[in-house]
């Protein structure tokens, strides 16, 4: 399991959380793009034409509020079939490492409710029913994104699982939210559409710098250079295009921290531009 890794933004410790790897169709991620091309850049996939991505969540204190942005893949039966085992790392058990439980954790944010972004919501009691993973937490979750992955359609219901969502409105712990919503005054959920209807991204303001966590805009940071390269997994593909190039070059503007949910962990990265305008991803180690 890598070791969760601390990142200074201003005045607010970033801690870069693991809930391990997962294993996804290569062809999926980039969609149209022909393999001869996505291949030479990330090397070939395995034996099932799978690609390793990331599962990184963030924890950061802001205000007196521990809150945690996505919750990764989670522990239930089936749940972590493309997944690295539970028992090999995962996201509780980062939490642990650094002397958090979840019963500390005041707000917990989604970016959208695919089943890779939000499996740590709930998890199975000693009696055997679903809860909430983090049962002092506010949970916040875009309204749009609420309906969409509760009345899920053909296409979409096989990612929206019903068990990480539903008991998070039955113990009253679900706050649904509309459009921008400032958490703190240092953290602030946005719309970034595309990739869902109403998926969401969280920028962190402090001390002069900003960072921003972009959910799933991308699934490699080639996406974050060749916009055109959108997933499979984009619903709203051209609106997912202009968004990540709204996105990108705010981050080339203004010097802004990425934090890439599924780029390999911590997933923090600068982007900039060459002389002949092409935009680069410069990863943080």
């Amino acid at each position: 399991m890598p070791t969760p890794l601390t990142h200074r933004l201003g005045n607010l410790d970033l801690q870069i959380l693991s809930d391990g790897t997962l294993y996804q169709d290569a062809g999926a991620v980039f969609g149209v793009v022909p393999r001869i091309m996505w291949e030479r850049i990330t090397g070939p996939p395995n034996e099932r034409n799978q690609m390793p991505l990331g599962l990184n969540s963030l924890l950061v204190r802001s205000y007196d509020k521990l809150i945690l942005i996505e919750t990764g893949v989670g522990d239930k039966e089936g749940h972590r079939r493309q997944a690295t085992p539970a028992q090999d790392g995962n996201l509780l058990s980062a939490l642990a490492s650094i002397g958090t439980s979840p019963d500390d954790i005041d707000v917990v944010i989604n970016t959208h409710l695919h089943s890779d972004h939000c499996g740590w919501n709930t998890r199975e009691s000693d009696e055997g029913q679903l809860v909430p993973t983090f049962p002092n937490a506010r949970y916040l979750i875009q309204q749009g994104e609420w309906h969409a992955a509760t009345q899920p359609n053909e296409r979409t219901r096989a990612t929206y699982l019903q068990e990480n969502l539903l008991p998070l409105k039955e113990s009253g712990r679900l706050e649904l939210i509309d459009g921008e919503t400032a958490v703190t005054p240092e953290v602030t959920i946005i719309p970034t559409r595309g990739h869902t209807e109403d998926h969401a991204s969280v920028v962190l303001t402090s001390g002069g710098e900003t960072a921003v966590y972009i959910g799933d805009i991308v699934q490699h940071h080639v996406q974050l250079e060749r916009t055109a390269w959108v997933s499979a997994f984009d619903v709203m593909p051209l609106v997912s295009m202009e968004t990540k190039k709204r996105i990108v070059d705010q981050a080339i503007r203004e010097r802004q921290l990425v934090i890439s949910v599924h780029c390999p962990f911590p997933g923090l990265g600068h982007m900039t531009r060459s002389e002949d305008g092409r935009r680069h991803w410069a990863p943080i180690e």
